[in-house]
């Protein structure tokens, strides 16, 4: 608008008004008449408005309703409830099967056969793969066939003892005949009948059939000494078939467990070694996590205690797990216990390697919980949470069982503060208003604090304000408050 009347031809200087003056001609003397009108129009402009009549000028100065509701404190409020004031802290980990199992191959030779891939289901004593076992079938062969030839030299050594008791008796029969005659002979040389030398003869004979029948009762038991040691080398070769037949089993590789093929490792025709992995199969009729929990957290941890699980794979879902397994020795450098939970996976969709995130359960006692920054106290007046209220005093009747995170969070001490004040709000829409009342504080931790005393679940309070506010004061409800 200045620059409007600062035109040529506001004050153009061939207008008749400047005619008669002196210096009207000189530019400088232009430009100053220039500004000091300019300035003229504007404070005539002001004056004007002192004409209006004093109703008018009221009216304009005077806010409207609308405006004077303007004018009430803006707060955010929240409506009072039970809490446990600390919340669990979380702990990531990863899925796991609950069983893993490494099928590898016991025998050597070529795979001829593969027929199953990862992510297929398979039952215990399902056929997986295949081996070549021509080789396998050879020795078998072999062995079985030497089993045959021991066997067949006991067929024989038992025949040969069945001829060597045969002459045994026989033997025991010659002797009791030589006996027989010497004796006869030694009775017939008394009576002059046959000469001594006769009767000399039959008793040499009868020593003969004596040596001759032990003889035989010697060859007896050699042969069965013989047996036995037959029968030795028959269990011996029994062992050898037995073992031969168990490695011609593995050539055909079966599922130890129930579950799901993790991992193949090979493919069809490949020569596989003793000892080389083929695959792996895990149960997952149940999933564990195995995660490192803070030794300042493991108080809340119990060997089969429940633990809460949460899937990133499955956010809407919230699996109830078990502790399976506590390790008893910490990692000396972090301070971190190996833990294992179990949580049950009935249609199998949990697999193996999903994000965890894992909270045990606490036993807390549940009370009205409210933001630090509701308290209008010294706190209102800028200064920090922490620095008058770091310690509840034991006498105010607080909960000695302080919550441990707050406790950490604080340096370990305790709020001395046992006292202070929140604004309650009273009435609806515009009749709003907030009434002072003072509360006793419990624990704090997180920004937040327990109200033990002055403040009931369902009460409507000052969560946060805009300006420092007073008993009776008019607010209005901000979008975020709490309904």
């Amino acid at each position: 608008m200045l620059s409007s009347m600062h035109s040529p031809t506001t004050l153009h200087p061939q207008s008749a008004p400047f005619k008669s003056l002196p210096f009207q001609t000189h530019p400088a003397n232009i430009g100053w008449m220039t500004r000091w009108g300019v300035l003229a129009a504007f404070m005539v402009a002001l004056s004007g408005c002192n004409f209006l009549p004093k109703d008018a000028a009221d009216a304009q100065t005077k806010p409207s309703g609308a405006a004077q509701g303007r004018g009430a404190a803006a707060v955010d409020v929240a409506i009072a409830a039970t809490a446990p004031l600390e919340t669990a802290r979380e702990y990531t980990g990863t899925t796991q099967p609950l069983q893993e199992v490494a099928i590898r191959a016991q025998a050597e030779g070529q795979l001829r056969q593969l027929t199953v891939d990862v992510g297929d289901r398979v039952q215990r004593g399902q056929t997986l793969a295949q081996i070549d076992d021509s080789l396998l079938n050879a020795a078998t062969t072999e062995a079985e066939a030497e089993l045959a030839s021991r066997r067949s030299e006991i067929s024989q050594l038992q025949t040969q003892v069945s001829d060597a008791r045969t002459q045994v008796e026989q033997s025991r029969l010659q002797l009791q005949q030589a006996e027989a005659d010497a004796a006869r002979y030694d009775k017939l040389a008394k009576d002059g009948a046959i000469t001594q030398q006769q009767a000399e003869q039959s008793r040499t004979q009868a020593k003969t059939a004596a040596q001759v029948l032990r003889s035989s009762q010697e060859k007896v038991r050699n042969q069965q000494q013989a047996i036995v040691a037959a029968n030795g080398r028959i269990v011996a070769q029994q062992a050898v078939v037995a073992q031969q037949q168990e490695r011609r089993s593995y050539a055909v590789l079966t599922a130890p467990i129930n579950g799901a093929v993790l991992t193949r490792s090979t493919e069809v025709g490949n020569l596989v070694q003793v000892g080389n992995e083929l695959m792996r199969v895990g149960d997952f009729s149940r999933a564990k996590v195995t995660l490192q929990v803070s030794e300042l957290d493991l108080a809340n941890v119990r060997l089969g205690g429940t633990a809460n699980v949460r899937l990133d794979a499955f956010p809407n879902e919230q699996f109830t797990g078990t502790v399976t397994r506590v390790s008893p020795a910490a990692n000396p450098i972090s301070r971190l216990v190996p833990v294992e939970v179990t949580i049950p996976n009935p249609t199998g969709k949990v697999g193996s390697g999903l994000l965890a995130r894992v909270s045990f359960t606490q036993k807390t006692t549940d009370r009205v919980v409210v933001p630090l920054s509701a308290l209008q106290d010294d706190r209102a007046q800028g200064q920090q949470p922490n620095q008058k209220a770091n310690q509840p005093s034991k006498q105010a009747g607080t909960n000695t069982g302080t919550s441990k995170a707050g406790d950490r969070a604080q340096g370990g001490a305790k709020p001395k503060q046992t006292k202070g004040t929140l604004f309650v709000v009273v009435g609806e829409g515009e009749q709003a208003k907030v009434a002072a009342r003072s509360v006793t504080l419990g624990e704090q931790a997180d920004g937040k604090v327990q109200i033990l005393a002055g403040l009931n679940p369902g009460d409507r309070f000052v969560s946060r304000t805009g300006k420092p506010l007073k008993d009776g004061d008019s607010v209005r409800l901000s979008i975020l408050s709490a309904k």
